[in-house]
């Protein structure tokens, strides 16, 4: 199965960032070499790979309420 997509990765992202999603995940060519995904912030605009396995973890640990108050505090 193939995921063909007309618009650039950057209209994808500008599309989410409208919408308010605060994290996108994009899966490549890469992915399939090394279990890795490209992980974006809406915020800082920020973009990391990650392992899949530690997505989750990453993601938890950053919208957690512990995480809100070391930011603040």
């Amino acid at each position: 199965c193939q995921y063909d997509e007309k618009d650039s990765i950057g209209k994808r992202y500008r599309r989410q960032d409208a919408i308010g999603t605060p994290f996108c995940i994009t899966v490549d060519h890469q992915t399939l070499e090394d279990n890795t995904v490209t992980l974006r912030e809406r915020d800082s605009m920020e973009q990391t790979r990650v392992s899949v396995d530690d997505l989750h973890k990453i993601i938890h640990d950053r919208v957690s309420l512990n995480s809100l108050l070391r930011k603040l505090g």
